[in-house]
């Protein structure tokens, strides 16, 4: 059975301050997708789909790509690895690009833009995030079970565990319930603090350390396509098409559909952290961390071995 894992590639990093994606932070210049795909191969995902601006494909081949192409599956078949490219030839034809707009309209158009290459079951996630065996091991076990339309699967992880001292981070806080989630609330700024307190700065309202929280790590058939196409259409011809800043984010159509009865959503857990660069003073931080996953036999002196 083919299943693939679709990684999120062409985002810009602007508060980074620089391409993050491709930020070597291993302990032998990994970058932290490098971490996604090992782990995703070996809990028996067999194809890798990248989601890249245009002008990343030559970079991503030297990075990844073709070194991937040459490796095996758990079921010892080559593992496929193909490329999808989110840009502004892809929007729909009834739609003009605003002269000032130069910002991606966000995740639903990079899953989108993967229509082509994607027609299997598929885990969805960013590419710089680490989101740990465990996950990728509980998503392929649940992809494996999921039905072909109406259901989809998300890997959530503690609100806690995901903010940063450095500046404010955007997450889908989550309302779950018995297993299943039931809302998710974009929330743009949320401000972690030394004495470990959370904070909405948008709203000024307090927030629980150990809520729920969406770090796009998503699970969908190939049905969720023609939502996804039918979402983003609605999105161009509404408000998000004239403002230049808007994005249309998957957190927020999953929250959508949801609530028109067009989807079910399981929640699962992993036993793993979740850690991400979101600012520069995170970098620090997140190479420690692998470091020691390196040290403990997580994974081996290098992944390119």
């Amino acid at each position: 059975m083919k299943v693939s894992l679709v990684i999120m590639a062409a985002g810009l990093g602007s508060r980074y301050g620089g391409n993050k994606q491709v930020d070597g932070i291993g302990p032998h210049n990994e970058i932290l997708m490098e971490y996604s795909i090992y782990d995703a191969i070996r809990a028996g995902f067999n194809k890798v789909v990248f989601i890249i601006k245009p002008e990343m494909e030559e970079m991503m081949h030297r990075l990844c790509g073709d070194y991937l192409a040459g490796k095996t599956a758990n079921d010892g078949s080559p593992v496929e690895v193909a490329y999808a490219f989110q840009d502004f030839s892809s929007l729909p034809d009834f739609y003009t690009v605003p002269p000032e707009r130069t910002k991606p309209f966000g995740t639903v158009h990079a899953l989108l833009c993967a229509e082509s290459v994607v027609r299997e079951p598929c885990c969805v996630i960013n590419a710089d995030d680490y989101y740990g065996l465990d996950a990728y091991r509980t998503m392929y076990r649940a992809l494996q079970a999921l039905p072909e339309s109406g259901k989809a699967t998300m890997v959530g992880y503690l609100l806690k565990n995901t903010a940063s001292l450095h500046g404010t981070v955007s997450r889908g806080v989550c309302a779950v319930e018995d297993g299943m989630l039931r809302s998710v609330k974009e929330t743009l700024k949320i401000q972690l603090y030394p004495d470990g307190s959370l904070r909405d700065l948008a709203e000024d309202v307090p927030l629980d350390p150990d809520s729920v929280v969406s770090m796009n790590y998503w699970g969908f058939m190939p049905s969720i396509f023609p939502e996804l196409r039918a979402y983003f259409e609605r999105f161009l011809r509404g408000e998000g098409g004239r403002n230049i800043k808007s994005e249309c984010l998957l957190p927020v159509m999953v929250d959508d559909l949801m609530r028109e009865g067009r989807l079910e959503v399981s929640v699962l857990h992993s036993a793993d952290k979740w850690f991400g660069m979101t600012y520069q003073e995170d970098r620090a931080v997140v190479a420690e961390e692998l470091r020691k996953l390196h040290e403990n036999g997580t994974y081996p002196g290098s992944l390119r071995q």
